[in-house]
């Protein structure tokens, strides 16, 4: 909550002029770009990126002239230098060190997922309020109380949590999380938090996501489309 009572929008704001959506699409640029560059690809152009994911040049090069000119006439952009930069921009050009907040079945597995390091993330630390689970181990990290958690965040420069409680007890731990002084929310928990805007935070709700899957493989709502498409034409 903001100093005058109001609540940050959820699901992200927008920060340097940018959106959400545009941070989005930097990201699927990344990972293009990295198989691109798994391919033995140089170069590519605006359109070719574009066209891989459903994207029109223009946007591409919309989307990347907020942070500056990386295109050469002529040549279009090169791969490995375009990753490094945005790299750079996302701020994983270098490893920054993450907290897995709640250690129940969803934070065990993140616990347990080996590919952070590929992408410029380190899992260093878990916490949990559970005597059951404090002492837990997974690999080289020891689950937590959370009264630790301000003390280990600073001794271990972490700068983003993952927050996988129940949502009953999200709001609750993650202002907790706020006053260790954490950069940054990833919150698996099915609830929109309030937390001082210069708290960044990126919602994850798994039934939100399926929802949204369901309707697209819905048969009907293709159907629907394409009445839809037919009345426009006949309109026009």
């Amino acid at each position: 909550m903001k100093a005058d009572g109001s609540h940050r929008p959820p699901g992200g704001e927008r920060r340097g002029g940018v959106s959400p959506i545009t941070v989005k699409r930097l990201s699927l640029y990344l990972r293009q770009l990295e198989e691109l560059a798994e391919d033995g690809r140089s170069t590519v152009s605006s359109r070719q990126l574009g066209k891989a994911l459903g994207l029109t040049d223009a946007q591409v090069r919309k989307d990347l002239a907020y942070f500056g000119q990386f295109g050469r006439p002529g040549v279009g952009y090169r791969v490995a230098e375009l990753a490094h930069h945005l790299r750079s921009i996302f701020g994983t050009d270098t490893t920054s060190n993450v907290a897995v907040v709640g250690v129940g079945s969803l934070g065990s597995a993140l616990l347990r997922y080996r590919g952070w390091m590929t992408k410029g993330f380190r899992v260093v630390a878990a916490f949990d309020s559970a005597p059951s689970k404090i002492g837990r181990k997974f690999g080289n990290i020891t689950v937590q109380p959370m009264s630790k958690l301000a003390g280990v965040v600073r001794a271990g420069q972490i700068r983003l949590a993952i927050l996988a409680v129940p949502a009953a007890v999200a709001q609750k731990v993650a202002e907790e999380i706020c006053q260790a002084r954490i950069e940054g929310i990833l919150n698996f928990a099915p609830i929109t938090l309030s937390l001082p805007p210069e708290v960044a935070v990126i919602p994850v709700d798994l039934a939100v996501q399926l929802e949204q899957l369901s309707y697209l493989a819905n048969p009907s709502n293709s159907k629907r489309k394409r009445n839809s498409g037919s009345r426009r034409r006949r309109q026009s």
